[in-house]
């Protein structure tokens, strides 16, 4: 299955509190709920300005799709062609 890294464009990120992070996956989880098991919410990483999301899904499209749903901005979408770390040098 396709893994995708997608930027999402939010202003203050870095600032929103559990809450509103808990909300937020709320969400995202009640759409993945509806679109059924071939897309899957993996992890996210809050930065200031952002969010980074890891997806698995059969394509970009599913993906855009979750985040119109969400009524989440998906600003870049790319798909993983490999991945490495610190391991990989050994």
């Amino acid at each position: 299955m396709p893994k995708y890294v997608i930027e999402r464009e939010i202003p203050g990120a870095g600032k929103l509190t559990p809450q509103q992070l808990k909300d937020i996956s709320q969400t995202s989880c009640n759409v993945l709920d509806k679109m059924g098991s071939e897309i899957k919410w993996h992890n996210s990483f809050v930065a200031k300005d952002k969010i980074y999301c890891v997806y698995t899904a059969p394509n970009e499209a599913m993906v855009r799709e979750h985040a119109k749903l969400g009524g989440f901005p998906a600003n870049a979408v790319s798909e993983v062609f490999a991945e490495i770390n610190p391991n990989t040098a050994q």
